[in-house]
């Protein structure tokens, strides 16, 4: 990334939603902490649950969303971290072991190394791809619990692993949007963690608590245990599908039933009042007449509580639903709709809370919504997890062909 004058240290993160594309420019200053500079928001096209239909009109939406971020910031983008999702992402649990030389020295990175190259190692097939190998914690010996073994003395070293996996074609068509564009990807980072960068708390993390990104095409959960990732899914399903009902059982457009969701949405029918209405859109001759707002909220109640009975199926799935006493942050551009957060407490059973952006400076009214949790999610992560690789130089240096090939990012734990 170029700027005028002198070159300050700066990343940028590009969220490739099915409803929006949002581009963020974040500069480092003498702090550790991140001011936003820059935000670009274009409408998504060709982009479906999460996954590229269209290569052409995706590349325009990104570099539409690219462009507004560049005139806001004064920065010209180059490289970028983005952040992927899709029903296509899968993640299994894997482990590691490296032995340590006889216990006569103490464990440096590359026995780390060797251990997390031990966990990846798993047998997947040829469209399949690697995104990230997540460590969820180290075993010395016989002593687990370890967050950091670096330092420690000991004859065998294990770590267990959390491994997200990709389509290989979803992957290879995002990548070629985003470069379509203009943009060198710096990495790929799955949507839940980079979320959970900017919404949730080191204490939750410890304590156990499941992420919910619920998007406009997909629901992404990610549950986080002692500091780090335990397990993540992405759901079909999200802000979309109710869009879709409320304009099948109103019979109006897209757009008016978009506007009446969020502007009226409500998912607990019970506190409007019975004679409430308003005004909608028809088809046909575009007539304007009344329509039931409890009737309205009762068809986005449907559907959301489907869509809290499919996440509370999942967390049950993976064996964790016994190790959240932090509960549920829910995110995305849906956490937003009014009674979400009382639904969600009714169904899931668990403590709730709504979760904005933190952590932020420059431009934070603009992004300090739960929708933009992703897109300052990926900023921090990068600035956490990566900063060898988030600077202003160092993506370039990195050839986009070995990235794509080894797209793998590791986590510290906590």
């Amino acid at each position: 990334m170029r700027g005028e004058g002198d070159v300050e240290e700066t990343i940028v993160a590009i969220d490739v939603g099915t409803t929006k594309v949002c581009t963020l420019v974040g500069e480092l200053g003498e702090e550790p902490a991140m001011r936003i500079v820059g935000i670009g928001v274009s409408p998504s096209r060709g982009v479906r649950k999460g996954v590229v239909l269209d290569i052409e009109q995706a590349t325009q939406a990104i570099a539409m969303s690219v462009e507004k971020a560049e005139q806001i910031s004064g920065y010209e983008i180059d490289s970028a971290f983005v952040g992927m999702a899709g029903a296509h992402i899968s993640g299994l649990n894997s482990k590691g072991i490296a032995a340590i030389s006889r216990g006569e020295r103490t464990i440096v990175q590359e026995d780390i190394d060797r251990a997390l190259e031990a966990a990846r190692a798993v047998a997947l097939p040829a469209n399949r791809q690697l995104i990230h190998v997540i460590p969820r914690g180290y075993i010395v010996d016989d002593q687990d619990g370890v967050r950091n073994p670096l330092g420690l003395r000991g004859f065998r070293l294990e770590v267990e692993a959390h491994i997200v996996t990709g389509a290989s074609t979803s992957v290879h068509n995002l990548v070629q949007c985003v470069q379509g564009a203009g943009v060198r990807v710096g990495g790929l980072v799955l949507e839940p963690i980079a979320a959970g960068e900017a919404v949730l708390t080191t204490a939750e993390k410890e304590l156990g608590v499941a992420l919910v990104d619920i998007g406009g095409g997909t629901t992404d959960l990610a549950i986080f245990i002692d500091g780090s990732v335990w397990h993540t899914t992405v759901l079909p399903v999200g802000g979309n599908h109710l869009t879709h009902d409320v304009a099948v059982g109103l019979r109006t457009p897209f757009m008016v039933a978009e506007t009446l969701k969020t502007k009226y949405g409500h998912t607990m029918p019970e506190t409007i009042g019975p004679d409430e209405s308003i005004d909608a859109t028809s088809f046909g001759d575009n007539s304007h007449r009344s329509v039931s707002r409890r009737r309205l909220a009762e068809i986005i109640r449907a559907r959301s509580e489907e869509i809290l009975e499919l996440v509370l199926r999942e967390i049950k799935r993976s064996g964790y639903d016994g190790l959240l006493p932090a509960g549920v942050v829910l995110c995305g551009g849906t956490a937003d709709l009014a009674g979400i957060k009382e639904l969600s407490c009714e169904v899931l059973d668990l403590p709730v809370r709504v979760g904005t952006p933190h952590e932020m400076e420059g431009l934070v009214e603009t992004v300090r919504d739960p929708a933009h949790a992703c897109s300052v999610g990926l900023l921090l992560w990068a600035l956490r997890c990566a900063p060898d690789a988030s600077h202003n130089g160092s993506l370039q240096r990195r050839g986009i062909v070995g990235r794509f090939r080894d797209l793998l990012q590791v986590l510290t734990p906590g």
